[in-house]
């Protein structure tokens, strides 16, 4: 199996159309046709059904899909890390990164290497521990940042320098919005917003006993989706401080838990991982400016 032949199996995966999967590619229909139908014969598996005017997966076709696109971003990836050795001006970097307002020290650092490595090329995914760290884990990221503590066997850890503190998101007019901090009791029979990771790792700390009396209304995976169903009178949203819009006009206030909770951020990378000349250098800058 060829990463060629993966390429043109997701172009027409893509497409839903031959023709224009052809023409994206550069070959002819004919030529196409051919070598998807010897990738089913290696399979063993019929990848697509056709319709008159398009064309879909089936279900193995869709596990390739997943494959495929792992397999071409590391081909690709194998590619510009070789292209990059002798570059001393720039390259590619790959993170992974959950959800903080403590990434505008990622952010800062960045822009800071890019002044001395003008090629420098950044790639970012968003997730929470299990999207980022999967990918992290096929070699598909250099680095990822993770709003809880890592697995410190299995990956190298450096710290943010802050924290992120917990709160409450709620409409502005609710009687809530009086109160200067949200404690248990203020939660207790309230339908609640969070992510599921959050609820089973970072709650029960600060509840304890009393985390069983919580409801949780639903989950969400990103907290600005949440923001609108808390907007909307749904329920209530523990999140981060300065992840959701909370000014004056907003429609929404941030109260902090009591006693105070608080998340430390996790740049993260496999144990023993080689490094790209640029991923390298811009560790050692982070472990300058972090340590």
């Amino acid at each position: 199996m060829e990463i060629r032949t993966l390429r043109y199996f997701l172009a027409v995966a893509r497409e839903e159309n031959m023709t224009r999967a052809a023409e994206q590619l550069h070959v002819t229909q004919p030529t196409l046709s051919k070598t998807l139908k010897a990738l089913e014969d290696e399979l063993g598996k019929k990848l697509f059904t056709r319709h008159s005017f398009s064309i879909r997966l089936t279900e193995e076709g869709m596990l390739l899909r997943k494959r495929a696109e792992d397999l071409v971003i590391m081909a690709d990836r194998i590619t510009q890390e070789f292209v990059s050795l002798n570059d001393i001006t720039g390259g590619d970097i790959y993170f992974g990164l959950a959800e903080s307002h403590l990434i505008q020290y990622l952010a800062r650092e960045i822009r800071e290497f890019r002044r001395q490595y003008p090629d420098l090329r950044y790639h970012i995914t968003s997730g929470d521990t299990e999207q980022v760290t999967e990918k992290l884990d096929k070699g598909l990221l250099d680095f990822a940042v993770l709003a809880e503590e890592p697995n410190a066997a299995k990956y190298e850890v450096l710290a943010f320098p802050e924290a992120d503190v917990w709160g409450l998101v709620f409409p502005a007019n609710d009687p809530l919005s009086k109160k200067e901090t949200v404690t248990v009791d203020d939660l207790v029979g309230l339908p609640l917003f969070c992510s599921e990771q959050s609820w089973e790792n970072d709650l029960p700390s600060w509840a304890g006993k009393r985390m069983s009396e919580l409801r949780l209304e639903g989950s969400f995976r990103l907290s600005y989706n949440g923001s609108m169903f808390a907007k909307e009178g749904l329920g209530y949203l523990l999140t981060f401080e300065h992840l959701i819009d909370t000014s004056t006009d907003s429609g929404l206030v941030f109260r902090p838990l009591f006693p105070k909770l608080e998340s430390r951020l996790y740049l993260i990378w496999k144990k023993y991982q080689v490094f790209s000349p640029i991923a390298e250098r811009f560790l050692k800058k982070l472990q300058e400016r972090f340590l």
